[in-house]
């Protein structure tokens, strides 16, 4: 059974940061490319960052400089650093993980509020 869990959302003041973590089981984890999403409400779920199997890494405009994707395969992890964080970042944020099959985690939300 495939899962992909999140976790590390909350609430958090603009200018703060904080670090969310997707656990992969079930799946050859080295083999994925895993990605980073997010979507607002009534908004279109959008890409946030992507880093391959093999590491490199892509970053939406919107967050360039402000986030950086990371992933740990000893761990089954994928972890999505999160500075700089402004209002227009609240969402909630998913994992996803391709390969030959697609995944999604169910998401955790990240709310930049004062």
């Amino acid at each position: 059974q495939v899962q992909l869990v999140e976790s590390g959302g909350g609430l958090v003041q603009p200018g703060g940061s904080l670090r969310l973590a997707c656990a992969a089981s079930g799946v050859i984890f080295r083999r994925y490319d895993m990605n980073w999403y997010r979507q607002a409400p009534g908004k279109e779920r959008e890409l946030v960052a992507a880093i391959s199997s093999d590491s490199k890494t892509n970053y939406a405009d919107s967050v360039k400089g402000r986030f950086a994707i990371s992933r740990d395969n000893a761990k089954n992890t994928v972890y999505l650093q999160m500075n700089s964080l402004k209002p227009e970042d609240t969402a909630v944020y998913y994992c996803h993980a391709r390969w030959t099959l697609q995944f999604w985690g169910q998401g955790t939300q990240v709310t930049v509020s004062s």
